[in-house]
């Protein structure tokens, strides 16, 4: 039995540690893994809201848009 795992000894401060060390390994191997995905994700989610802002500005433009009719008398 290790003596983190014994109920009996208190919890070192080289335990708190190791677990530590453990668990920020296994989240940087997942920032990792997951970076490239992430920034294609946020490459396409950025086209798509500029592409969005561009069409819908359009649609305003011309439904705001004055017609000027010119009568010769």
């Amino acid at each position: 039995m290790t003596p983190a795992s014994d109920p009996s000894q208190p919890v070192s401060r080289s335990d708190i540690e190791s677990k530590l060390r453990e668990i920020r390994g296994e989240v940087d191997t997942t920032a990792t893994a997951a970076k490239p995905v992430a920034m294609a994700v946020a490459g396409v989610a950025a086209v798509l809201i500029i592409g969005a802002v561009y069409l819908l500005g359009r649609r305003k433009g011309k439904k705001k848009s004055t017609v000027v009719e010119i009568r010769r008398v």
